[in-house]
Order: C-alpha cells, then sequence, then structure tokens
C-alpha cells in the first residue's frame, strides 16, 4: 500500500486532501503540526509526505530539512499559498521531490503525486539498477569497480565525457574532498551526486546547498544551525546542513560567493570536524565528505583577496573541470535524446526525434547556457512540438534564425556503425566587433519577424518578447520605417 503522511494545521485542507487520496487507492495519515507531522514519521513507515510550508509551529523548510535528516528515502511535496520561484528552487534542491501552490487542483495533486511514488521506486532500486541513460551496463554500487552514476548524469562518447567518467570512478572511493570546476550550467551538482553514488556513503544522506543565494546575516545558521531563541526571530531550533550531511556528502555550490567571515567559520568547521549550533556550548562530531563548486577562478580570488587561501587547500584535495557543452562534439545530441525522453514522461507526449536542421543547429550553437539550456530548449521543443519530429519551428527564437555552415562528415561510433553527422565547423570570426555583429543580428532578426507578421508591429514586439515601444526605438535606431 503507498502510504501518505498529510501535514497541515488547516484541518478542512488536510480533511479534503485525505478523503480524495483514500478513494485513488492510497493509504492516509494527517498531522496537524511540524512535531505531530515528526512523531507520525516515527511511529509508522510512510513513503511519501505532503507538508503545508506555513505550519504553527514550524516552517517547510525545517520540515524539509528534519525528514530528510531522519527519514532520508521518504519524499517530501511542499504545498504553499506563496507561489515564489526563489522558494521552490531552494526547497527543490535541498531535497523536495515538487512543489504544489494553492488553489489545490486534484488533477495537478494526483499527476504530481504518482510522479513521486515513480521516482521513490527508482531511487529505491538505484543501488541495484541506475536509472540514467546512456549509463554503461556495468554498474552496482556495491561493486568498487562499477560506477552509478546519479538519475540526470549522462555519460557520453567524447574524449572530454569519458575523461570526466574516469575521475568520477577514481575519487568515488576516497574520502578526498572535491572542487568542481566548470561554467554554470555544465552539470556540476549531477557529478557530486555521482561521486557520492559510488562511495561508500552511499546510503547516507547528500545535502546540496546554493552558497550564491546566501546573505552574510543567514549564512551561519544556514551551515552550522541554531538554537530556539539564541537570536531575535529564532522562533525554533534549527539544524545546519553540515548536522543535515553528518555521515554523508556536504555539496556546497558557487561558494566563492561567501563572506570572507563565513570563510573563517567553515575553516574552523572543516579543521576540527565539530559543529556547534548559534546559541548552544555543544560541539557535534562530524563525519562528513566535502565536495564544492564553482564557476568562479578561486585562485583569482585568492590574490584579491576576496577567497582565503587556507580554506582552498582545505578543499583542493582533488579537482575535475566540467568541459563547457560546446566542447563535447556529439555528446550534446545523446543528452538531447536524454531530455526528450524525460519531456516525453514529463508532459505525456510521444515525439520521436529530432529533424537533421535541429541536429546541425545544436551541433553549431555555442550553449552559453551549457547542459541547463539544452534541458530547457528539449522541454519547450517537446511541449511545442505536434508531429514525432521536433523541427527548427520548435526552438526558441534565438535558435531558429541561428545561422548555419556545415559539412556532413563521416564517423564510426564506438558499436562499430557507421554514421554520418553535421561536424561543428571552425567558427569564422566576423569582420565587425562583437557589439557591431550583436546589432547587426539584432537588425535581421527584427526584419525577419517584421516580414513574417507583415509588418504589424504589436505582433512582432509579442514573438520578440519586447513591448512596443522598444521596438520602435529599435527601428528608429537602425533607420527602419
Amino acid at each position: 500500500m503507498k502510504r501518505i503522511l498529510i501535514i497541515d494545521d488547516e484541518v478542512n485542507v488536510a480533511l479534503l486532501l485525505s478523503k480524495f487520496l483514500t478513494r485513488n487507492g492510497f493509504d492516509v495519515s494527517t498531522a496537524s503540526s511540524g512535531t505531530g507531522g515528526m512523531e507520525a514519521l516515527k511511529n509508522g513507515e510512510f513513503q511519501l509526505v505532503l507538508c503545508d510550508f506555513r505550519l504553527e509551529d514550524t516552517d517547510g523548510r525545517e520540515m524539509l530539512r528534519n525528514i530528510k535528516l531522519q527519514y532520508p528515502k521518504t519524499g517530501v511535496i511542499i504545498i504553499t499559498g506563496y507561489s515564489d520561484i526563489k522558494m521552490a528552487v531552494e526547497l527543490i534542491k535541498m531535497g523536495a521531490y515538487d512543489y504544489i501552490t494553492k488553489p489545490l487542483y486534484p488533477d495537478e495533486i494526483l499527476n504530481t503525486i504518482n510522479k513521486a511514488f515513480e521516482t521513490h521506486h527508482a531511487l529505491v532500486e538505484v543501488d541495484e539498477e541506475p536509472q540514467a541513460a546512456i549509463v554503461p551496463e556495468k554498474s552496482k554500487v556495491k561493486d568498487p569497480k562499477k560506477t552509478v552514476f546519479a538519475a540526470e548524469f549522462v555519460t557520453g562518447t567524447s574524449k572530454a565525457s569519458k575523461e570526466l567518467a574516469r575521475q568520477i570512478e577514481l575519487v568515488a572511493p576516497t574520502n578526498y574532498s572535491v572542487i568542481i570546476l566548470g561554467e554554470s550550467g555544465t552539470g556540476k551538482e549531477s557529478v557530486a551526486k555521482s561521486i557520492h553514488l559510488n562511495s561508500p556513503r552511499h546510503n547516507q544522506p547528500f545535502i546540496a546547498m546554493d552558497c550564491g543565494s546566501l546573505t552574510k546575516e543567514l549564512a551561519a545558521s544556514e551551515f552550522f544551525g541554531h538554537e530556539k531563541g539564541s537570536f531575535t526571530g529564532a522562533l525554533y531550533t534549527k539544524i545546519g546542513h553540515f548536522e543535515m550531511a553528518n555521515g554523508g556528502t556536504l555539496f556546497l555550490d558557487e561558494v566563492g560567493n561567501l563572506s570572507y567571515e563565513i570563510q573563517a567559520a567553515l575553516l574552523r568547521t572543516v579543521q576540527e570536524r565539530k559543529v556547534k549550533r548559534i546559541g548552544s556550548t555543544k560541539e557535534i562530531d562530524l563525519d562528513v565528505r566535502i565536495i564544492i563548486a564553482t564557476n568562479e577562478n578561486l585562485q583569482e580570488g585568492i590574490q584579491k583577496g576576496r577567497f582565503r587561501e587556507d580554506l582552498y587547500h582545505r578543499f583542493n584535495e582533488f579537482s575535475i573541470y566540467m568541459p563547457p557543452l560546446r566542447d563535447r562534439g556529439h555528446d550534446i545530441i545523446l543528452l538531447a535524446e536524454h531530455f526528450l525522453r524525460s519531456a516525453n514522461q514529463e508532459l505525456g507526449r510521444n515525439v520521436e526525434s529530432l529533424s537533421q536542421e535541429v541536429v546541425d543547429c545544436f551541433m553549431n550553437y555555442r550553449w552559453q547556457g551549457n547542459i541547463r539550456e539544452l534541458k530547457n530548449v528539449m522541454r519547450r521543443a517537446t511541449l511545442l512540438t505536434e508531429g514525432n519530429e521536433i523541427t527548427l519551428k520548435a526552438l526558441p527564437l534565438e535558435m531558429s534564425t541561428y545561422k548555419l555552415s556545415y559539412e556532413p562528415v563521416s564517423y564510426s561510433s564506438n558499436n562499430g556503425h557507421h554514421v554520418t553527422h553535421a561536424e561543428v565547423p571552425e567558427v569564422k570570426e566576423p569582420r565587425h566587433d562583437l557589439k557591431n555583429a550583436a546589432l547587426e543580428a539584432e537588425y535581421e532578426t527584427i526584419i525577419r519577424v517584421l516580414r513574417e507578421v507583415n509588418f504589424n508591429k504589436t505582433k512582432a514586439a509579442e514573438i520578440l518578447n519586447i513591448d512596443r515601444k522598444t521596438l520602435y526605438n529599435k527601428m528608429k535606431a537602425i533607420n527602419l520605417k
């Protein structure tokens, strides 16, 4: 039986949800407070928790932390009446499966819960059979010679991808701290998860923390936790990320954004392997592996006095460089096909392939947003595609107008099959400077869109995602009447 716990201090909401989910075949229990919810979890085994973000005695962040710390295999969906994207991203990074907003719609709730149970099953089975696409058949966590990848990590056939997989396999079984370097969007968190899954700590928590979103005032509380009443606004005891990750792996993303003072406190914790909550005198022993990620040059930060050299050397026991997507050759298409399968599953679609034009476009495009950009492009294209094949029409405007210059070449794949695809050409430098090149591209795009809509400026502004006034100004700037 699929067991769900609903934690909501609005009794009517909890009752309606309970009745609806029971009718749909779930075994449902309810609790009206955070304390009651934790007690219910202690006394019964639940695969999924639906938790209201605002409770009288705590909030969704704290509930998520506590549930993930004590019951790491239990999925959590946060319910709130405050549609805040930043909060949603933060909660999902902390380990929530999903985030839904009030008013609640039955179809949406049921769809989200069913997907959560599918994911939960996949995660439970990950020790036996990894769920990643393009993953070698060799993979069971408990065999030290084999590699398991995080579900969103896709191995490729390029030299850069093979080297990345080799480094993960090499460092994962050790207890080394790791720095993952690379541009934004290259998949640094996926690599960190893969290292964790292939380490002796794979059954312990993996806690991810976005240092880029932390204010100086909140950072200490987020890292180390605090006791109730330790400062104004400390209405309850909070467990910090170090304590949450105890026994497992703590992943710190964009660590270069931390203030110098927090770096000093972090150094002490890393050195002594002890943590003390704000307002407490008790030290807690730590056994945490630390993996950090940054798209900044930390050595340059050291020279400019923004990053502590001693902390850098504590972290830098092993470093991994994430290649940008544009340097991964035909892996771009492998990744696109992987995201197509994911988008089909998410949207209930059945799009089968990419047109040759799209393949050529992808192989020539610069992918400044890397894998994150590719994933978003594929989700959008899958949604917009009506037939079985994604065409240029379904791509964002800046991609569909991207000028291609390629020649098909042949190569042999790893399995010996002869394959033809568009080779990425050498980029020909424009004769103009970068500013003029950008203006020229903008001019061509405006002209093309205006022609498509028979010079209807309202429609053109809509397609270009700008207001009419901006369009008029741009037309005036290029003397377009």
